[in-house]
């Protein structure tokens, strides 16, 4: 069992910024898009500690936790100077690479290190015992916060009669992304909506596995899971580099994926045949790193195609990568980042929703750029090419740098208690920056000699 910290900066950080990490390893594959890498890595990180972090705290008033604060800023200020130094000569080096995954590795070591001491110097130091907290609510869709064994709508739809459900019966309601309990009473906006992600929903649920061991089947679907062992290794290999290798015929005659097909549906056989309806089977488990695996490509092949979009609307207005990176890349990577955060402020948590502003945009720095430009990386060419841009994005890696900065010695001078005035303060900073950057795309600001 992975400590719950550890667990928070590696796989939960991946889940929060695998859009950002993936959209920068599809952009890193071409010199000619790694300015949108930059812009939308560098635009989401002065987005998140500028307007999120004010928002906060606008929203609810706090006293930030003091060292968590400045490991993460003095972390983030490090990879942003290892960025600048990558823009200055224009290339990223295997070492450069290496050392942007390495100084994430250290950051890890160093979050559970410092949390380990800082728990036993609490049991060796007992005090009063805080107030306790409220307690979360569930991350439930619709709010609904009726159980299975009650409330209003828990009675009405029981079985009199306890039943048990033919393979087919499970594999129907498996694959049904509706619920018509919810559907009968909800407004027709959500009814319209959910009609739009019905498709997204159902290709989901065929195939991405999940493991929920909350559960006491551990979600356990023995039809549906037999097919993730066919349709997840297809999704795989189809969106793996756009379908190249998934469409490779062996000695030309053969495609890969017919083979992948072949031996997922031996496998499938294979388990259906040797389990049950009603009890997951002991390697169960398993079925969860499929599910991660076949989720991160789903993510790849969605990031693939916004970089082709964004590519596509800078040709057709003429708009530099590096703009469409910090504005429309970054806006659209930190939008969850930003609801997620600001709801968690409300419900009474706004030092974890500080924190989550830091320690989030590390992990996508420190891994977009060093596992983007690794996987470009072949025996032959250890360098990435990085085509600058210009004057936009010295202005956009100088005002994070300033930002951070501004934190940095802001937070301390207020004794880490953040008001009204320090969110201000960031959300005017990031509406001149967003138009001094504007202005640059536009040359409305240049250089004299450009």
């Amino acid at each position: 069992m992975l400590h719950p910290f550890l667990h928070g900066v590696t796989f939960l950080a991946f889940g929060n910024g695998a859009p950002d990490v993936f959209s920068a390893v599809v952009a890193f594959s071409d010199p000619r898009t790694a300015g949108l890498a930059v812009g939308a890595l560098f635009g989401a990180g002065i987005f998140v500690t500028t307007v999120v972090a004010g928002g906060i705290a606008l929203v609810k008033p706090f006293t930030a936790a003091s060292r968590p604060f400045l490991r993460d800023a003095i972390f983030y200020m490090v990879a942003v100077f290892l960025t600048f130094v990558a823009l200055y000569f224009e290339e990223v080096s295997l070492a450069e690479a290496l050392s942007y995954l390495c100084l994430y590795i250290f950051y890890v070591l160093t979050v559970v290190v410092s949390t380990w001491l800082h728990k036993r110097q609490r049991r060796e130091r007992p005090g009063p015992s805080s107030p306790a907290e409220p307690e979360l609510p569930t991350d439930s869709e619709d709010g609904d916060t009726s159980s299975a064994n009650g409330g209003e709508y828990g009675e009405e739809y029981r079985p009199l009669l306890p039943s048990e459900e033919s393979t087919l019966q499970i594999l129907t309601h498996s694959l049904n992304p509706l619920d018509y309990r919810k559907w009968r009473r909800k407004p027709c906006y959500w009814r319209l909506l959910k009609i739009c992600k019905l498709p997204v929903e159902f290709v989901l649920l065929l195939t991405v596995p999940i493991v929920d061991p909350d559960r006491e089947d551990q979600n356990w679907r023995r039809p549906l899971n037999c097919l993730h062992l066919i349709t997840g290794p297809l999704v795989c290999i189809l969106t793996l580099k756009s379908g190249t290798y998934g469409f490779h015929k062996i000695h030309g005659v053969f495609p890969v994926w017919g083979l992948v097909v072949l031996l997922g549906a031996a496998l499938a056989v294979v388990v259906f045949c040797t389990t049950r309806n009603e009890e997951p089977p002991r390697y169960h488990w398993l079925f969860a790193f499929l599910g991660f695996l076949v989720s991160a490509l789903w993510i790849n092949a969605a990031a693939t195609e916004v970089v082709n979009v964004l590519r596509t609307l800078g040709v057709i207005f003429r708009l530099s990568n590096t703009v469409l990176g910090l504005t429309l890349l970054a806006w659209g990577n930190s939008i969850g980042d930003t609801f997620s955060d600001l709801t968690m402020a409300r419900q009474g948590y706004p030092r974890m929703a500080f924190s989550a502003c830091f320690g989030g945009i590390i992990f996508n720095m420190l891994v977009g750029v060093g596992l983007g430009c690794l996987l470009q990386m072949t025996s032959s060419k250890l360098v990435v090419r990085l085509e600058s841009e210009g004057l936009l994005v010295w202005i956009l890696a100088g005002a994070l740098g300033l930002s951070l900065i501004f934190s940095f010695l802001s937070v301390p001078a207020q004794c880490f208690h953040l008001g009204h005035g320090y969110g201000c303060c960031l959300i005017v900073y990031y509406l001149v920056f967003l138009t001094v950057a504007l202005l640059t795309e536009f040359r409305v600001i240049r250089l004299a000699s450009v």
